[in-house]
């Protein structure tokens, strides 16, 4: 059931010429106490969304570190998927319905996963709750650490999905969430470790890109380069408001009418209700010609993604929600202002005023939407200052350098004995 993804090597040499030669030096040294440490990485998809992208350049890093890393990913059918939706949306907050018979169809298919688990590991990770039942149903071996990760925001779950889930992840070793307010009630904080995630700058997706291929990729789809653009990269999903997005955008368009509006997301394998939402968003934006719909499906990876991040003049993220949103990094490691939603991980990376615009309405996206577009310089200074702030918190060696920290905490007095994995006070 298992399946192993293959990644493309990666050197950390390859990332002085950003960092400088200190923060190398430093994973080196945390790393020679772990060499051929053996580490694997669990979750839901191979492509789509952040969790894929941070793994597929985490875990090499990790080899090149000299750790045996690998990456699988678990296998199961649209039903255990659209559970798995569920209860990603009843764990953020949404009132929804959690049924004894959706509770059977996660149960299984984690037993199902469990059962083909093999090999012998010093530390697995498990990402978010679709497999978070991997440890209870495949039960301990010797030497092994357990970590569940958690991507979302567990602050305020819907209690019916909260009290089956919690008693799964209170089971690890160790548990990452992205922020302290994140850890959901009754969690044992001597065991939370806080590691917001980070972005890969070389990443075909991050790396620099000549003017001249943004230009191309943007032809191809359609916009007009010599109008104003305006872009939210996100999946389909309602804590994402793309409907929200477009509204802003036809309040700019009042007094901007020449702006566009690119809205642009990834169609996961996890992720059921997108095709759904893809299609609400479609009907909503109606017969705009300035308004472009794009996904993965339509020939929009990494690299278009990248492209259209770069060439636009100012990036949107409106979440209601938010884990953490790695798309707000990746726009201001590209010098781009973003004007985000006050909620979840984004207030981490947009310095409201300094790096971008925090909003919590349609109008104030829209005013501060306008505002940027107006001003270019304005937006030029707070994309120089995005870019430094990423450079400092929210690269890839930063997220190797706390995974390795975690690891050697790990391998030291048990929790249980008294002692902290991380302060999540």
């Amino acid at each position: 059931m298992l399946q192993p993804v293959n990644v493309v090597p990666r050197q950390l040499e390859a990332y002085r010429s950003i960092l400088g030669d200190q923060p190398l030096e430093l994973i080196r040294r945390m790393a020679e106490p772990l060499q051929g440490a053996r580490v694997l990485h669990i979750n839901a998809t191979a492509f789509g969304g952040g969790v894929a992208e941070i793994l597929a350049t985490l875990v090499p890093l990790m080899c090149d570190a000299g750790l045996q890393a690998e990456w699988q990913v678990i296998e199961g059918d649209h039903e255990f998927f659209s559970v798995s939706k569920a209860s990603h949306n009843g764990l953020q907050g949404m009132n929804l319905a959690f049924t004894e018979e959706m509770k059977a169809v996660w149960r299984r298919c984690n037993e199902a996963n469990a059962k083909a688990l093999g090999g012998r590991y010093d530390f697995i990770i498990v990402h978010d709750p679709q497999p978070s039942g991997l440890l209870s149903c495949a039960g301990r071996t010797a030497g092994a650490h357990w970590i569940w990760r958690c991507h979302i925001d567990t602050s305020r779950p819907t209690p019916e999905f909260w009290d089956f889930y919690a008693p799964f992840v209170n089971g690890y070793d160790a548990m990452i969430f992205t922020m302290a307010d994140y850890v959901g009630p009754g969690i044992d904080r001597r065991r939370v470790a806080v590691i917001p995630p980070a972005i890969d700058p070389l990443a075909p997706k991050n790396d620099a890109i000549p003017p001249a291929d943004a230009r191309r990729v943007l032809a191809k789809f359609g916009v007009d380069l010599t109008r104003p653009l305006m872009t939210q990269v996100s999946r389909f999903d309602p804590w994402k408001d793309p409907l929200g997005v477009i509204d802003a955008y036809r309040l700019v368009k009042q007094s901007l009418p020449e702006v566009q509006l690119a809205l642009i997301g990834s169609m996961a394998s996890d992720d059921p209700e997108g095709w759904f939402y893809l299609d609400k968003t479609s009907r909503h934006a109606g017969a705009d010609s300035d308004i472009h719909i794009l996904h993965n499906f339509q020939g929009v990876g990494g690299f278009e993604v990248g492209c259209f991040q770069a060439a636009s003049d100012i990036v949107i993220q409106k979440s209601t929600r938010e884990g953490f949103g790695l798309v707000v990094s990746e726009a201001l490691w590209k010098r781009k202002p973003v004007v985000g939603g006050k909620v979840g991980g984004i207030p981490l990376q947009i310095l409201d005023g300094e790096t971008g615009f925090l909003v919590d309405s349609m109008e104030a996206c829209a005013a501060r939407s306008l505002e940027l577009l107006r001003d270019p310089a304005l937006a030029g200074r707070m994309g120089e200052a995005g870019h430094e702030h990423v450079r400092e918190h929210f690269l890839v060696t930063r997220n190797l350098l706390d995974y390795l920290s975690l690891f050697q905490r790990l391998r030291g007095p048990a929790p249980s004995d008294g002692k902290r994995i991380s302060s999540a006070d």
